[in-house]
C-alpha cells in the first residue's frame, strides 16, 4: 500500500490577511510584501505566481473594492469606539469624544494601504473560489 501525501487545505481568513490568491491560497497577489512601499504598494501581479489564476479579471474590476474598504474602515471605528468607551470612557463634560475621533482618523489614513490590500484580497475572493483540484507548481507564463 501506497500512502497519499493528502494536502491540508489552507485557512481562508489566513490566506486573506497575507494577500493570497483565493484559487490555491498561496501565491502572492501584490509584487511586493510592503504595504508601506508607497511607490509600489499598489502593483498587483497580472496572473498568480503559483497558479496561474487571472488576477487582471477585467478593466474596472476592483472599483468595487470601495465597498469592502468602507465596511472594513466602519468596523475597525466600531471596533475603536467600543475599546476607547470601556478603557477611557466618554463624558459630556469633557472633549474625550474628540480625542478618539482624531486618534481614531489617524488609525485609519495609516492603515490605509494594508485596508486597501485586504479589501482587494477579499473582493477578488467573492469572485475566485478555492479549487484543490488546482495544480501549484510553478506556472509558466
Amino acid at each position: 500500500m501506497c500512502a497519499e501525501k493528502i494536502e491540508k487545505r489552507p485557512n481562508f481568513f489566513l490566506s486573506i490577511w497575507k494577500n493570497r490568491c483565493p484559487a490555491c491560497r498561496k501565491g502572492k497577489l501584490f509584487k511586493t510584501d510592503n504595504a508601506y512601499n508607497l511607490k509600489h504598494f499598489t502593483e498587483m501581479n497580472e496572473k498568480c505566481p503559483v497558479c496561474g489564476e487571472d488576477l487582471q479579471r477585467e478593466i474596472g474590476f476592483y472599483f468595487g473594492t470601495g465597498y469592502v474598504s468602507y465596511a472594513l474602515t466602519v468596523a475597525f471605528s466600531v471596533a475603536t469606539f467600543v475599546a476607547w468607551y470601556v478603557l477611557i470612557g466618554f463624558s459630556l463634560d469633557d472633549n474625550r469624544i474628540f480625542w478618539w475621533i482624531g486618534i481614531n482618523a489617524v488609525l485609519l489614513v495609516l492603515l490605509q494601504p494594508p485596508i486597501m490590500r485586504i479589501s482587494r484580497t477579499i473582493w477578488l475572493a467573492f469572485f475566485v473560489g478555492y479549487n484543490p483540484e488546482i495544480k501549484t507548481g510553478h506556472y509558466q507564463h
